[in-house]
């Protein structure tokens, strides 16, 4: 009834535990970025249909798997390798596809962890539209990708656990580094092309994919945007209530964010010729 989509790039460590928590479905697809650890093998050991492709960017990628991938289904569910669905929320997903009404896609909630705590509060945005029919869906944005679906979208019940700190801190900086760089790109391009803006949107906008877009927007827009960052996460969404561990990531957000801010400056620095 519905196929499960898993995207992996040396994902050995964390793709055994994911692959168990959607062992219910007979159509699980990984598409991998060409692993070279043991991630493939792990896959078709487990019965999983591997699909291969080299990373280009975020909405690039997921574009061309929801295109191209041969599901089974009319529903596909997206996972990550690092995230594991509760059993509350496999029967919720197989309620929601029974009766979907108009709607083409479904949001869930996400809990992230780290440090053993569930960032209940800092966590910034907690709904993912991660049930979905692969034709009424695209993404948009070099990275952190925004999900466009043509058609209705409701939330259902149950939780997604994400523990994006398995492989440690190193790994997550790394990896920001890696996303800052796209963020950074994706900013340029934006500015580039003049995209249409609208702080009104930004906070009433119905449509939760658009008025991210136009959050998105705003926030580049913000002067100090690492230190407002930091605000944001840890004071006004109450990071603090989440302990150490709501401290430590407001503070790891907001070096992200620095990363973009001098990223975007080193790329007009070199559009200008000036280094």
């Amino acid at each position: 009834m519905i196929s499960v989509l898993i995207l992996t790039k040396n994902e050995q460590q964390d793709l055994p535990g994911c692959l168990a928590s959607v062992k219910w479905s007979d159509d699980i697809h990984v598409y991998d970025s060409y692993s070279d650890d043991s991630t493939v093998s792990i896959a078709r050991d487990f019965g999983a249909t591997v699909t291969q492709r080299a990373f280009d960017n975020w909405a690039a990628h997921q574009n061309w798997g929801l295109q191209n991938i041969p599901f089974k289904h009319k529903w596909v569910f997206y996972i990550d390798a690092d995230e594991r669905m509760t059993p509350e929320l496999v029967a919720a997903i197989h309620e929601a596809v029974k009766s979907p009404a108009d709607n083409v896609a479904f949001r869930i909630q996400r809990r992230d962890f780290f440090l053993g705590t569930w960032l209940k509060h800092v966590q910034a945005s907690p709904f993912y539209m991660r049930l979905f029919i692969p034709g009424r869906m695209r993404y948009e944005r070099l990275v952190n990708p925004v999900s466009i679906p043509d058609g209705a979208v409701s939330d259902i019940s149950g939780y997604l656990d994400h523990h994006p700190f398995s492989k440690g801190i190193s790994h997550w900086v790394a990896r920001h580094n890696s996303y800052s760089t796209f963020e950074a790109q994706q900013i340029i391009e934006n500015e580039a092309k003049g995209e249409p803006f609208s702080l009104i949107k930004a906070f009433v906008e119905k449509d939760f994919s658009k008025r991210r877009f136009h959050q998105k927007e705003l926030f580049f827009r913000l002067p100090a945007r690492p230190v407002v960052k930091f605000i944001v996460l840890y004071l006004l969404k109450r990071g603090f209530l989440d302990g150490r561990a709501g401290f430590t990531y407001s503070v790891l957000q907001s070096v992200y964010e620095y990363f973009i801010v001098l990223k975007v400056r080193e790329l007009k620095q070199d559009t200008r010729g000036i280094r």
